[in-house]
């Protein structure tokens, strides 16, 4: 009996690995809109793809599923879950405050060496800010601010934070159009702020910059969606 279950377990690790692997690239596919939303998940052409069975699949888009990435339809088949811009104010309240919460805990409980890897995250963000890199700046500032959100020391609050970032990673791409990717240097300028005040200690300070850079991004996609792109057509 013992020689049996010793037997299976590379297969469950096999397995799940496979778990694994298919939810990884689905989700970053669908996160970086590789899959637009409302894009259909065909298990066999996916399976083919990955080289593995549809089990796997089937399991990963359970997970997806739980996170909202996809959606399953009446006749059983699967797409990429649309973005719900009717409720988008709720998650911009909650991406808000973890933008306030975490920068004002780093200020309090930041160490050096937390110093350090916050003003390595931001060289790396200044480079794709620089190269005009859409997915670049888009990965480089969630771990900028992962690196704050760690440093406040509320696992918690980082977990909560890291998955608001990651569905944010389907918005942004809106936030970066409205500057043509070529975001101004009072951006960067922003994260330099927030850096010198966590640094300082200032958690009053920290609060108010982190609320001002969540606003002035809630604003700008706000402004974007809703700007008038009509155009005049003699009939």
């Amino acid at each position: 009996m013992m020689d049996d279950e010793q037997e299976s377990l590379p297969t469950d690790r096999k397995r799940g690995s496979g778990v694994k692997l298919a939810y990884d690239i689905l989700r970053n596919e669908i996160l970086d809109l590789v899959l637009p939303p409302g894009t259909p998940i065909d298990e066999v052409q996916l399976a083919e793809r990955l080289a593995m069975s549809r089990t796997p699949i089937r399991e990963a888009l359970v997970r997806l599923a739980a996170e909202g990435l996809v959606t399953t339809l009446t006749n059983r088949s699967t797409i990429v879950s649309n973005i719900d811009f009717q409720n988008l104010h709720t998650f911009f309240d909650a991406i808000t405050l973890m933008y306030r919460v975490t920068t004002r805990l780093a200020a309090e409980y930041r160490t050096e060496g937390d110093l350090a890897l916050i003003r390595t995250r931001q060289a790396e963000y200044v480079q794709t800010v620089r190269a005009e890199d859409e997915l670049g700046m888009i990965a480089t500032n969630r771990e900028f601010h992962m690196a704050i959100a760690a440093a406040g020391r509320n696992p918690y609050y980082t977990a909560l934070f890291g998955r608001l970032l990651d569905e944010g990673r389907r918005i942004m791409p809106i936030y970066y159009a409205s500057y043509e990717d070529r975001l101004p240097e009072s951006v960067v300028a922003e994260h330099e702020a927030m850096i010198a005040a966590i640094a300082a200690g200032d958690v009053g300070e920290a609060d108010r910059l982190a609320s001002a850079h969540a606003d002035r991004i809630v604003k700008q996609i706000q402004t974007f969606i809703a700007r008038d792109r009509r155009q005049a057509i003699d009939l």
